[in-house]
């Protein structure tokens, strides 16, 4: 429809970094200790603090995360864990690292989420977790997934990659609604470090454990054996692994947290310009937010009805056309190769049919009213041309 060269440049995403962040980064360089160290167990701390929860493990990745809290969770070869497919793959990846089998759930059509009425009777004997994600930041419904839970004696793990902030039931997303939850700090979270992770928890032995083994399973960190005034020589009693955090991330999210409210604050301002704006389009679904929830935002999706004017592949070239990027909704795990399975294609209706009507919507802390805007006049453009 538009071969004109786009006025602007408009990115789906985008960290929002300032002096501050620069000056913390400098002080850990200047520090001489880069690795993971005290500013990684500062964040812990702080992290902790924030979202509610006895203990916060810093570690590489969410994905590194959600592999350390399976296993320190007793998840063994030949378990099954339930998941969504609506999700990144990691999300399926991490149950294969353990040795597991993920068994893929169906999602509720409204907030994209596992269904808890499809949990049931994906259960076996072979059963041992459910891995609970929290899509683009708004809450599962924890609640009923715990009940269900506790009625067949399994553990209930958050995905809350990017529900850092999010809040259920009036408590934040790492609350301990859960044994344990794992956040990501990627650059297209709502807090970033460039990569990292963290995982929440209130049981001290399942915090003791994953300190082990995201560190070798070495029995003393470098941390301890530096500040100790005697000879200590460390130990491995185990297989571990090398997911520590640095410092030189750490200190990042030191900073980004002190501003993480703010942050969200922007984000839920410019989710209610766009539905605001967008609800004239009425072969438009846009986001929910149940009453015992509050998205935190990560990312606006969309998704379009099978009466819209144009297909969403179309519709995303189109916007790119103008130079505003945006993003197919959400992956469907079982679409991909490691995962085909045709009684996945059968099983999974809600899941298929969101995976191929979603879009994602640029949304970040420094966009502009005037961006927005115009992202919104050439959805409204793109739309009334297809009309025609």
């Amino acid at each position: 429809m538009n071969t004109a060269i786009p006025s602007k440049t408009i990115p789906v995403a985008r960290p929002s970094f300032g002096v501050d962040e620069e000056n913390a980064v400098i002080a850990v360089l200047r520090s001489g200790w880069v690795s993971q160290g005290p500013r990684a167990a500062e964040f812990e701390r702080n992290f902790a603090e924030y979202v509610g929860a006895s203990y916060a493990v810093a570690v590489s990745s969410c994905t590194t995360a959600l592999h350390l809290a399976l296993l320190a969770a007793g998840v063994k070869p030949g378990d099954e864990v339930l998941c969504p497919s609506l999700s990144f793959i990691a999300t399926a990846n991490v149950i294969v690292h353990a040795g597991a089998i993920p068994v893929f759930v169906d999602i509720d059509e409204s907030t994209y989420n596992i269904d808890p009425s499809c949990i049931e009777r994906a259960i076996t004997p072979r059963t041992k977790a459910i891995l609970a994600v929290h899509q683009i930041g708004l809450p599962a419904a924890i609640d009923e997934i715990n009940d269900i839970a506790s009625r067949h004696g399994l553990l209930v793990i958050e995905d809350a990659a990017c529900a850092i902030g999010s809040r259920y039931m009036g408590q934040r997303i790492g609350l301990p609604h859960t044994s344990m939850a794992c956040f990501s700090f990627h650059p297209r979270k709502v807090l970033t470090t460039g990569e990292g992770g963290m995982i929440t928890t209130c049981d001290k032995e399942l915090a003791a454990r994953i300190r082990g083994l995201r560190q070798h399973a070495m029995t003393i960190s470098d941390l301890t054996r530096h500040g100790s005034s005697k000879v200590v020589i460390e130990s491995y009693d185990e297989v571990g692994y090398n997911y520590r955090m640095t410092d030189l991330q750490a200190a990042i999210g030191l900073v980004q947290l002190g501003r993480i409210e703010e942050m969200i604050d922007r984000r839920r301002e410019l989710a209610l310009r766009y539905s605001s704006r967008l609800s004239s389009l009425p072969w438009l679904v846009l986001p929910a937010e149940p009453a015992e929830s509050r998205h935190n935002f990560q990312s606006y999706m969309v998704r379009l009805l099978s009466d819209a004017p144009i297909g969403r592949d179309e519709l995303m070239q189109e916007l790119l056309d103008r130079g505003i990027s945006s993003r197919r909704g959400i992956m469907a795990i079982h679409r991909e190769a490691p995962y085909r399975n045709e009684k996945w294609d059968v099983g999974l209706p809600v899941t298929n049919l969101v995976t191929d009507t979603a879009v994602i919507l640029p949304l970040f802390y420094e966009m502009t009213e005037d961006e927005q805007d115009y992202v919104i006049e050439c959805f409204e453009e793109i739309a009334h041309l297809a009309v025609k």
